[in-house]
């Protein structure tokens, strides 16, 4: 098997147990007892344990819905929610986990620029058949 450069930007899967409360950004002692019970844990080796990065990253998802504050300011002006886009449907991937916020942004950019593309030949639709009718009236 054919080992991979180490500036490969491939994330592993499994993340090893003495890695995996710095992934959360947690000590040990806190990760044992909050997150640890609640993952699969999969053996590596002899004495190895790792967990799966998705289920870091769901539970992750989990607690921030549960605990987490709302922001103390909303976005005002010309942004994603003024043109009323759900960033959470469009975020969500088919395994259910987020895409980073750039992606978010770029995609609800494109989505405006798609309804203001519809809105425009739209326009341009209804002006051709009021031309038309007018038209067929003379």
């Amino acid at each position: 098997m054919k080992k991979l450069p180490s500036t490969s930007k491939i994330q592993p899967r499994f993340i090893r147990r003495r890695d995996a409360s710095a992934y959360l950004g947690m000590d040990r002692n806190r990760f044992d007892s909050e997150v640890r019970p609640y993952l699969v844990e999969i053996p590596i080796g002899i004495q190895g344990v790792a967990f799966d990065r998705h289920d870091l990253d769901a539970w992750a998802d989990h607690y921030k819905k549960r605990c987490g504050r709302q922001p103390q300011k909303k976005y005002e002006g010309d942004t994603c929610e003024s043109e009323k886009v759900d960033l959470a449907s469009i975020g969500e991937t088919e395994s259910g986990t987020l895409r980073t916020a750039r992606e978010l942004l770029v995609k609800a950019r494109d989505l405006k620029r798609a309804n203001a593309y519809k809105t425009s030949t739209s326009r341009k639709a209804r002006d051709q058949l009021k031309k038309l009718r007018k038209d067929d009236k003379k």
